[in-house]
């Protein structure tokens, strides 16, 4: 979960899956070879905007250094950084390219996510993508994971490894969120779809939420279930963020660059509207082939599949 508690240190149960490997060597997915699926390039199809127009320092002012379209997010001892938006939204596309930090970062997170914790802090909704920094055998992971109405005891995390290394480059990490499904993309390939429908939707998140860029000290539970703490004498640990795209429907200023109002004033709605457009409501076949890949090559966890931890499982499940 990518709220501010986390960043103050509150224990966060989360259930590791541990891989038992002979081999004394880096455990790293994208030294193998994957041939990715080729898929609709969606951040090519909404406009960047730059940072200081869309966001706010939220913590750890001293540790942002911001140049147009890109920021750099630090975490030393004495601070870790974040990003809020200035806006909330009720739905949208929202996107950034993210090079994580490089060399032994165990215990750091980086986060792109939506939250209204501070707005209702008792039944918030949250929708995450949590990047888990590396221990000195196994390489970063990407977490998400789903929460409505303060439903923070079930957990509803899904993990995957990288097909790629994430410190060397900028990739894009992307959340679509509105009434029909949310769906988490990176590099543009679906890797986890949450339908608004049937079991799910009483785990649906459904009010307006911020959007949040963050890194921070996540020692109690982000590496191996905090088997591996964060070790400052390897920082600090610099996170990049760019090229950030917010486009959907504001609640609280539609003047932002990709933003509108909520509340429709008639006419049709492009199929590219990530709120109401037809483009958004379901997943093409071909991104469905590739959320299979993503799924069946990378994913080493999810909660549906945890019965150690869940006596009772999610109705979802």
């Amino acid at each position: 979960m990518g709220s501010l508690r986390k960043y103050n240190k509150k224990t966060l149960l989360v259930t590791a899956v541990v891989f038992c490997l002979c081999s004394l060597s880096l455990v790293s997915s994208h030294s193998r070879k994957f041939t990715t699926p080729t898929v609709t390039r969606l951040t090519d199809q909404f406009s960047k905007i730059a940072i200081e127009s869309g966001f706010s320092r939220r913590f750890g002012a001293h540790n942002i250094v911001v140049n147009g379209s890109l920021a750099k997010l630090t975490l030393d001892k004495s601070s870790g950084a974040g990003l809020v938006s200035k806006n909330k939204y009720q739905y949208g596309f929202f996107s950034a390219r993210l090079k994580l930090p490089a060399g032994f970062a165990s215990g750091v997170v980086v986060a792109f996510y939506l939250s209204n914790a501070e707005s209702y802090p008792k039944n918030h909704d949250e929708i995450d993508i949590e990047l888990l920094g590396r221990s000195r055998r196994d390489d970063w992971t990407i977490q998400t994971n789903v929460y409505a109405n303060g439903s923070t005891r079930t957990g509803r995390e899904e993990k995957f490894y990288f097909w790629f290394d994430p410190t060397q480059s900028f990739h894009d990490y992307t959340l679509i969120w509105n009434s029909h499904h949310t769906v988490f993309l990176i590099d543009n390939i679906p890797v986890r779809q949450f339908p608004n429908r049937g079991a799910f939707t009483s785990a649906y998140p459904s009010k307006p939420m911020s959007l949040y860029a963050t890194v921070w000290d996540g020692s109690e539970w982000a590496t191996k279930g905090g088997k591996y703490p964060v070790n400052y004498k390897y920082g600090p640990f610099v996170a990049s963020v760019a090229d950030v795209e917010l486009s959907g429907c504001s609640v609280s200023d539609s003047s932002s660059t990709g933003s509108r109002p909520c509340t429709k004033s008639g006419g049709s709605v492009s199929s590219l509207d990530p709120v109401d457009g037809q483009d958004f409501a379901t997943l093409s076949k071909t991104q469905i082939n590739a959320m299979d890949w993503a799924r069946r090559k990378l994913m080493f966890y999810s909660y549906c599949s945890d019965k150690s931890r869940y006596k009772v499982m999610p109705a979802e499940c």
